[in-house]
């Protein structure tokens, strides 16, 4: 990030996240299908998720004021956070707070298609802040979460503040790519495309993963027990369940 810049007053920059992963999988079975939903539910679950969106709030320098959380049957979860930059200070009779409260919520989307047997559960975070807050620096903590296939992820800017003498910043911090915040091994693990419109400060990623091991996709079958064609069958529903994610459309 480099020096931070000499501002007038109050910085009244908002600074949006929204950072979107997809893990698909294979379960043709009644028995796999119930091994992914248990899986979900462990892996997803509002107290984890919960865990992991306290300590992005850590990494970012916010202070929680307030946590509400959801577990869903038969699988999902949300979870909102609402952070401030500065805590709260009762005085008196008086609350007195700083106005850059915002917020960090996620939100879990569990699906099912029955005809190819893939099983796509999808996580959404939003972290909104206000002020010198910016949470792409959290993009690797993040991606280490998740066991991710597909990753999209938007980054805006919006409104401005001002240098000491009275110039309009619309941007305090260098960026010309949401990659440059990702460690280059784990750029080097994904294909990642940019859509980027530098005028109104939005910058759009998408990544998804290059190599498929099929057995971690697959429960409680060991890989080799399938036949070369039903492997190769399954390989192919995968990526190409992956590349229409990936792409936003319906390829095949």
């Amino acid at each position: 990030m480099g020096e931070k810049l000499k501002l007038y007053g109050f910085n009244n920059l908002t600074k949006a996240l929204s950072f979107n992963i997809y893990d698909v999988c294979y379960a043709k079975t009644a028995r796999e299908q119930k091994d992914y939903i248990a899986y979900i539910d462990e892996q997803y679950s509002s107290e984890r998720l919960t865990n992991i969106l306290t300590n992005l709030t850590d990494m970012i320098g916010a202070k929680v004021l307030n946590i509400a959380r959801q577990d869903y049957d038969p699988q999902g979860a949300s979870v909102t956070i609402l952070i401030a930059e500065g805590s709260m200070v009762p005085v008196g009779e008086t609350q007195l707070a700083h106005l850059d409260k915002s917020h960090v919520t996620v939100h879990t989307y569990p699906e099912y298609h029955p005809d190819t047997c893939l099983a796509t559960f999808r996580v959404d975070i939003d972290v909104a802040t206000c002020g010198e807050i910016t949470p792409l620096s959290t993009l690797d903590y993040l991606i280490g979460s998740f066991d991710s296939d597909i990753i999209t992820m938007d980054y805006r800017v919006r409104g401005f503040t001002r240098d000491v003498d009275g110039k309009k910043l619309f941007l305090d911090h260098d960026i010309v790519s949401i990659q440059q915040y990702i460690d280059a091994a784990t750029l080097l693990r994904y294909d990642a495309v940019d859509i980027n419109v530098y005028e109104a400060n939005l910058f759009h990623t998408k990544m998804m993963v290059k190599d498929i091991d099929l057995q971690n996709y697959l429960f409680n079958t060991d890989v080799y027990e399938l036949p070369p064609k039903t492997r190769l069958e399954i390989m192919t529903n995968l990526r190409r369940e992956m590349i229409e994610i990936f792409s936003g459309r319906n390829v095949y």
